[in-house]
């Protein structure tokens, strides 16, 4: 087995939609996958586009945004290790409904959609699993719909570090450009400052000496992203 796949078969072993595949079918994904690596700032694909197909984040960050008639952009997600990209789009057959950017040098796999959707027709049990990957990123645009109605500046950002934070981790890494994760969340680079600074001051988290933030209290977190105000 050479490095490259072998680093292939990690990037799909850590992906969360594909948690729920048993090993046969991974082995059959990885047959159809190819590797694919991006400089900071590459466009990896733009709206209406027809869709590549599923990408597999292994290290560094994709933006997946929009852009309104004005000029201005949204970012829609921001996809880390272990996380997907254009998967529904390859899934239902459609064109890339957002533009894709690496905003850190990031490594992926990628499904491509005419085996993958093959794969789908052919094999009923790999379809039922899929689902099962999609209930949780569903589960996951809905948590993200309720932070911008229902959640305060805060509390959206105590509950992005809790949602990104790795099973195996104490701390998160945030975008280089903090911009991008103020969009995501429907604020200003100002208002970001000022909640992480806030939850730093409560002593919820501090930031580490190679600019990660730790999580220094995961309970009081927990309690500010349900809306409770940091305990000073």
């Amino acid at each position: 087995m050479t490095s490259r796949s072998v680093r292939m078969a990690e990037i799909v072993n850590a992906c969360g939609f594909l948690s729920q595949v048993d090993p046969q079918g991974r082995a059959r994904l990885l047959a159809m996958a190819s590797y694919h690596q991006f400089p900071k700032g590459k466009l990896i694909f733009r709206q209406d586009e027809p869709c590549p197909g599923v990408y597999i984040v292994g290290d560094g960050r994709v933006r997946i945004y929009k852009v309104g008639p004005s000029g201005k952009e949204h970012v829609l997600h921001l996809a880390g290790p272990g996380q997907t990209f254009a998967e529904v789009a390859a899934i239902g057959g459609f064109a890339c409904p957002a533009f894709a950017e690496a905003i850190e040098p990031t490594d992926c796999v990628l499904l491509p959609s005419a085996p993958f959707k093959r794969e789908l027709d052919e094999r009923h049990q790999l379809c039922l699993q899929i689902i099962g990957g999609l209930t949780s990123w569903v589960r996951q645009l809905v948590g993200l719909m309720e932070d911008l109605v229902l959640r305060d500046a805060t509390s959206r950002v105590a509950r992005y570090l809790l949602n990104t934070l790795g099973s195996r981790e104490a701390s998160v890494k945030l975008p280089s450009l903090k911009k991008h994760l103020a969009s995501h969340l429907n604020l200003t680079s100002e208002t970001l400052s000022r909640s992480l600074r806030r939850l730093e001051e409560a002593e919820l988290i501090e930031r580490t000496s190679d600019g990660r933030l730790r999580i220094a209290d995961p309970d009081g977190l927990e309690d500010v992203s349900v809306g409770k105000a940091p305990r000073f």
